[in-house]
């Protein structure tokens, strides 16, 4: 199992958290997503994780990486 961590922008809510779970479940090979609206990050595990496809969903959702 692969895990993939983001630090993502615009996550000010539960409601950001739902769609951001969402929106990567519906992703190839993604098993579980959690999300902490407090800090923004995105913790993504599952088998054959593509990192660029996950930040590029990110993206489109609404939510993109934080670049620290």
């Amino acid at each position: 199992m692969q895990t993939e961590q983001f630090t993502v922008q615009n996550v000010k809510c539960a409601g950001c958290a739902s769609n951001i779970e969402t929106g990567l479940k519906a992703l190839p090979g993604v098993s579980d997503v959690e999300v902490m609206v407090e800090g923004g990050t995105v913790t993504v595990k599952g088998d054959t994780l593509d990192r660029g496809q996950l930040s590029a969903k990110l993206t489109e959702l609404g939510y993109p990486e934080a670049w620290l």
